[in-house]
C-alpha cells in the first residue's frame, strides 16, 4: 500500500490570501515546465467551487484537463482530483487545508493520496509527484508572501 504524500509548510500571509493565491491566483505562479504543453502564452485555470475544472489553455485555445475540484470551503479547505498529464481514470486526490497562525501567517497541510489505484505505476508516480511538489512549493511560497493574487 502506498502511503499518501503529506506536506506541511508555512507562508507569511493571511489564510484568506494563501487560499486566493493557490486558487484564483494560480496562473501567476504555476511553473510552466509543470504543464502538459509548456507552450508560451498558456494560462492555468482553477475554477472555484465543487465541480470546477483545473486546466491549462494554450494561446491557440486548446485546453488540457488537469483535474476537478471536489471540496471547496474558502479559506480553509480545497480538494481536487488530480491527473495532470495522465488519464483522468488515473486521478489521485489532493486535499489542502489552510490553517491560520495569526493575521499574517498560515500553515498549509497537503495530503496527496490515492496512489494504489495506479497499480504497478503507483510508487513511480508517487515519487515523481513528490519531486513535483518540491518544484511547486518553490513557486507558490514566494508568490503568497509577495502578495500575488
Amino acid at each position: 500500500m502506498s502511503e499518501p504524500l503529506r506536506i506541511t509548510f508555512d507562508v507569511a500571509c493571511s489564510v484568506e490570501h494563501a487560499f486566493a493565491v493557490w486558487t484564483s491566483g494560480i496562473d501567476a505562479w504555476w511553473p510552466r515546465d509543470h504543464t502538459v504543453t509548456a507552450e508560451p502564452g498558456l494560462v492555468v485555470v482553477l475554477q472555484s467551487g465543487v465541480g470546477g475544472r483545473i486546466y491549462e489553455r494554450t494561446a491557440d485555445g486548446a485546453e488540457h484537463e488537469w483535474g476537478e475540484v471536489t471540496a471547496w470551503d474558502p479559506p480553509r479547505l480545497l480538494g481536487y482530483q488530480w491527473h495532470l498529464g495522465q488519464d483522468p481514470a488515473d486521478a489521485t486526490e489532493v486535499e489542502v487545508r489552510f490553517v491560520p497562525l495569526g493575521e499574517a501567517a498560515t500553515r498549509i497541510d497537503v495530503e496527496h493520496r490515492g496512489w494504489d489505484t495506479l497499480g504497478s505505476r503507483a510508487e513511480v508516480l508517487r515519487n515523481r509527484n513528490r519531486l513535483g511538489w518540491d518544484a511547486f512549493l518553490a513557486h507558490y511560497i514566494p508568490a503568497a508572501a509577495e502578495g500575488v493574487a
